[in-house]
């Protein structure tokens, strides 16, 4: 698949709109430079205040001679007619994907960026994104955003000089806010604005998904990536010790669990009943990884249900004793509570809570002290702030650090190199858990696997551990990004699969060799997390997946991706085999990931091509290894003759040749 897939691009270049996201590109609109942000929770506020956003709007359009439009039930005729006849609207067509269709065309409507002014320009809006581009500029002007990237759309009206103008802002779930202005007069029969919020938000409006739509084929399978039967037997499983259930086959045992699981051998499925019943949601305990010598496990599961009157479950305290006895090296088990103690005392008072010591005698509770989802928003609507579109240079250190972002990032890292660190060093199972087990527990025994099994730190074995550690054991995709859904200050909304992939880029930062990806692939990821193209990221659970039918009516992320993998791949890996990362996880080896949270701003754009570079590099390197590879055999050819020659004579032994690049 030579076609390049790239939301939210913006900028020059001809309009090409299927390159991969680079890792700085130009960026959309915002409020005007010193304008503030209300300082309420919700992620996605508009920014600035009405009176600013209303010079803007009355500066952009009263020197504009803004005319006609199309409407969206006549679109096919009337824009069929203008592109036959006008060379200039066949440059400034959107390109559409397979499946892909438009629903409303505007000329002159003004973009307004931050970074370079007013731009005037035809938008279109199909099913999947919402396309801007001027072609008077040298290189054309482009905007592509995926409708998915979309949180929140405003209509704000103002009237200058007798004209009534109509302003858009558009908020972002990519760090950045989009600013539009166009004619009022127009507007009836244009309706770009309901257009733009009905494919926005395809769910809140009773449509599909795009990716149900979308029809591109890839050479590759995606959906074939994971399969955890395959994946088990990897980890040498099962063994005596453990095997693989489908007690949970019908999901009714926990219906946001996957199908099929480990548990301790020796545990009956009524047992399992009971234990289930006495985790917050069903999600018991079950097996994430085991280490290949040691035997000692990654278990993760959900908040006991204790309760304020410190109820107990026989069946629950006899399951993690039959974990901790599965692993002959240690008479200790470990639980990671990642949440805070006072967190966990007042979901005790309310029907949740811990495990107490008295109960599980041979457990040490360590509490991880990392904060809930509430605050991880408000995090990252601070960050937002600081970055987009101005930057306060001279108060830039000061105001990273007053948004807490690295402090929650060095948090979790801290507490994956714990989990990691016990197993390793200390040959000792551990239970990790928050309180349902799908946020915080996702991230850390996914990143503590990354840090002590290399196979997760190539490509496949990357998508694999999303697959497993996301998406099969139910984090709620679909809550936590909103995907098609025009509930903007959802209180469910929260960057933890972002604080994630944040989290592997520190990793691929203080360790550039030990992973085979790079950071276009990370980028890829978060932009596909959004955009709705595919169906990787989207619902809650396998379950409702396999309801809706993913993986016979969408196409993979992972198809993608894997049909180009010279795009994602990084050029100085070395398989660091059975080799434990333990990165340092101090704020002075950490750092903001300025190529994602800061890359629509031109100013913050490397100056040398970074891909590009890394591309030739990989071109290189593989040259080198066939040169590497041509010499050993005419090494090995020669040691035959030579050997032939002189006969077997010892004292001419040949000494292979031993070679890597």
């Amino acid at each position: 698949m030579e076609r390049r897939l790239g939301p939210g691009l913006e900028g020059g270049g001809g309009g090409v709109a299927r390159r991969p996201v680079r890792p700085a590109g130009l960026g959309g609109a915002a409020p005007a430079a010193g304008s503030r942000q209300p300082s309420v929770e919700t992620l996605d506020s508009p920014t600035g205040s009405h009176v600013e956003w209303c010079k803007q709007l009355i500066a952009a359009t009263i020197s504009s001679q803004i005319s006609g439009s199309v409407p969206s039930d006549s679109v096919s005729r009337d824009y069929r007619a203008l592109r036959d006849g006008n060379k200039l609207a066949q440059m400034e067509e959107a390109p559409l994907f397979p499946g892909e269709s438009i629903k409303a065309i505007a000329k002159d409507v003004m973009y307004i960026c931050p970074f370079m002014g007013a731009v005037s320009g035809t938008l279109t809006v199909t099913d999947f994104k919402m396309y801007f581009k001027n072609v008077e500029r040298d290189p054309h002007f482009v905007l592509d955003v995926p409708l998915g990237v979309i949180s929140r759309v405003e209509k704000i009206g103002v009237q200058s000089h007798g004209d009534n103008s109509c302003g858009i802002e558009i908020v972002c779930k990519d760090m950045r806010n989009l600013r539009l202005a166009y004619k009022q007069e127009e507007q009836s029969r244009l309706e770009i604005f309901e257009n733009l919020v009905t494919q926005a938000f395809p769910l809140s409006n009773g449509l599909p998904l795009f990716a149900f739509s979308y029809k591109e084929k890839c050479p590759v399978n995606g959906w074939k990536v994971y399969d955890p039967m395959v994946e088990y037997k990897r980890q040498g499983l099962p063994n005596e010790s453990w095997k693989i259930s489908k007690i949970n086959s019908t999901y009714e045992l926990c219906d946001t669990y996957p199908a099929v699981f480990v548990v301790p051998t020796s545990v009956k499925d009524d047992d399992l009943s009971k234990v289930a019943a006495f985790r917050a949601k069903g999600r018991i305990p079950v097996l994430s990884w085991i280490h290949p010598e040691s035997q000692a496990t990654i278990m993760r599961c959900s908040q006991p249900l204790v309760g304020p009157n410190d109820k107990r479950c026989k069946e629950d305290e006899k399951y993690l004793q039959t974990i901790m006895d599965a692993n002959a090296q240690s008479h200790k088990l470990i639980i990671f509570d990642a949440r805070q103690n006072s967190v966990a005392v007042t979901n005790k008072a309310k029907g949740g809570g811990y495990e107490s010591e008295s109960a599980y005698p041979n457990a040490e509770l360590v509490f991880l002290e990392i904060h809930n989802i509430h605050v991880m928003r408000e995090s990252l609507r601070k960050l937002k702030e600081i970055v987009y579109p101005v930057i306060d240079e001279a108060r830039w250190l000061s105001n990273v650090d007053s948004t807490h972002w690295l402090e929650y990032i060095r948090m979790l890292l801290a507490g994956a190199v714990r989990i990691a660190d016990k197993i390793e060093s200390g040959k000792t199972s551990v239970v990790v858990h928050c309180s349902d087990g799908w946020d915080r527990t996702a991230q850390l025994t996914s990143l503590a696997m990354l840090m002590l099994d290399s196979y997760y730190r190539t490509i496949k074995g990357f998508e694999a551990l999303i697959e497993k550690e996301w998406i099969s054991f139910g984090h709620r995709f679909a809550m936590r990004v909103g995907h098609g859904v025009d509930d903007h200050a959802d209180a469910d909304r929260s960057p933890i699969f972002l604080q994630f992939l944040d989290c592997v880029w520190q990793m691929t930062k203080q360790f550039p060799a030990a992973f085979e990806f790079n950071e276009l692939f990370l980028i890829t990821i978060l932009d596909h997390l959004y955009s709705c193209l595919f169906g990787t990221f989207l619902y809650n659970c396998e379950q409702e997946r396999l309801k809706e039918e993913i993986n016979t009516k969408t196409v993979s992320l992972w198809s993608y991706i894997n049909s180009q993998l010279d795009e994602f791949t990084n050029p100085f890996y070395v398989n660091y085999e059975n080799h434990v990362l333990y990165p340092v996880a101090s704020l002075n080896h950490l750092e903001l990931w300025v190529n994602y949270y800061v890359r629509w701003n031109p100013r913050m754009r490397p100056q040398m091509p970074i891909h590009q570079n890394l591309k030739e590099l990989l071109a290189i390197r593989a040259e080198l290894q066939k040169k590497v590879e041509d010499l050993q055999r005419e090494a090995a050819t020669r040691s035959i003759s030579s050997s032939s020659d002189r006969g077997s004579s010892p004292s001419h032994s040949a000494t292979p040749v031993r070679t890597s690049v």
